[in-house]
C-alpha cells in the first residue's frame, strides 16, 4: 500500500510538473508573437519619421505584441470599442475590424459588440461601423478588398475635396441613422444665421423630412460642388449645380442628396422660424432614387 501511495504521489508530481512545463511553453509561444506594421514607415516615413517609428515600432511593435498579457482577439475588441466611440469610421476602422476578424472575432461576435457599443458610445456610431462591418464580414468580400475599397473612397473623397472652397468636414454620424450612405458634415458659422456644409458620397441621400415651423422656418440650399438633387413629395426631382439655390419652405416633405455617380456638396442655411423642429421620416427608397436617372428637371 505505501509503495502505492509512492507510485501515486510521483505520477502526480510528474503531471504538475508537465502542466507546468506546457503553461510556460504557451505563455513562451504568446510571447513569441510579434506584430510587425509598416504602414507608418510606408505612409508617412518621410513626413514624420518619428511618428512612424512609434506607430510602427511602439504602438504595433510592443503593446500589440504584449499578447501574452491580453490577447490579440480582446486588443482588437478594446480598439475598434474606442475608435468607434470617437465616432472615427474611417479607414483606420476598416484596418482594425480586418484585424479583428483575422484575430477570432466572427460574424455574430461583431454584430453583437456593436450593437452592445451602441447603448453607450451612441446610435448613430453603430450605424456608421456597421456599415464598414458588413463589407469585412461579408463572405464574398475579402478584407484586404474593403480596405481597398476605402482607401479608393478616402482618395475620392480628398480629391473632391480640392475642387470647393469650404471643408467637407467629419463624418456625419450624429445623423447617420437618418441618411442612406455616407455624409459628412462641416458647420460654418452659427452666428445670425447657421449654415453648414453638407457633403455626400455618391448615392448618398437623406431620408424624407420635414422642417416644421409655426411661423417662419424652413431651409435654404446653395450647391458647393458635385451635382446632385432635391424632390418635395409630389413634384419632379430638381437637379442642384454648383451656384443652385433651394428655398425650401417649411412643413413640406423633401429630400437631397447626391447624384448616384457623382459626389455633391451643398451649405445649409436654417431659417429662423417659431417652434422649429426636423421631423425625419422614412428613407428614399431605391425605386424612387434610381428613377431619377434620366430626369434634368431644374428650378
Amino acid at each position: 500500500m505505501k509503495r502505492i501511495t509512492i507510485i501515486l504521489l510521483a505520477i502526480s508530481a510528474m503531471t504538475s510538473n508537465l502542466i507546468m512545463a506546457q503553461q510556460k511553453i504557451a505563455q513562451h509561444s504568446a510571447r513569441e508573437t510579434k506584430v510587425v506594421q509598416t504602414a507608418g514607415r510606408d505612409q508617412l516615413g518621410d513626413f514624420a519619421p518619428e511618428f512612424a517609428r512609434l506607430n510602427d515600432d511602439i504602438l504595433f511593435g510592443e503593446v500589440w505584441s504584449r499578447n501574452d498579457l491580453l490577447s490579440l482577439r480582446d486588443r482588437s475588441l478594446v480598439t475598434i470599442t474606442s475608435l468607434i466611440s470617437q465616432g472615427i469610421t474611417d479607414s483606420s476602422l476598416t484596418y482594425h475590424l480586418q484585424e479583428a476578424k483575422k484575430n477570432g472575432i466572427t460574424r455574430t461576435e461583431i454584430a453583437e459588440i456593436l450593437t452592445h457599443v451602441a447603448f453607450y458610445a451612441g446610435w448613430p456610431k453603430a450605424w456608421a461601423a456597421f456599415r464598414l462591418a458588413k463589407y469585412v464580414w461579408n463572405d464574398g468580400i475579402k478584407g484586404d478588398d474593403a480596405m481597398a475599397a476605402n482607401d479608393s473612397v478616402a482618395s475620392q473623397r480628398e480629391e473632391f475635396a480640392r475642387s470647393m472652397i469650404f471643408p467637407i468636414g467629419e463624418p456625419n454620424a450624429a445623423y447617420a441613422k437618418y441618411f442612406t450612405g455616407n455624409s459628412y458634415l462641416a458647420p460654418i458659422s452659427d452666428a445670425q444665421i447657421p449654415f453648414a456644409n453638407v457633403t455626400f458620397e455618391p448615392g448618398c441621400r437623406n431620408n424624407w423630412h420635414i422642417h416644421k415651423a409655426d411661423k417662419g422656418g424652413g431651409q435654404m440650399l446653395v450647391g458647393v460642388a458635385g451635382r446632385g438633387w432635391y424632390q418635395e413629395e409630389g413634384k419632379p426631382a430638381v437637379e442642384i449645380l454648383p451656384g443652385t439655390v433651394i428655398h425650401i419652405p417649411a412643413n413640406v416633405k423633401h429630400w437631397h442628396g447626391a447624384a448616384k455617380d457623382s459626389w455633391f456638396a451643398h451649405l445649409a442655411f436654417s431659417v429662423p422660424g417659431e417652434n422649429s423642429e426636423n421631423i425625419w421620416l422614412e428613407p428614399v427608397t431605391d425605386e424612387e432614387y434610381d428613377a431619377l436617372s434620366n430626369t434634368k428637371t431644374r428650378r
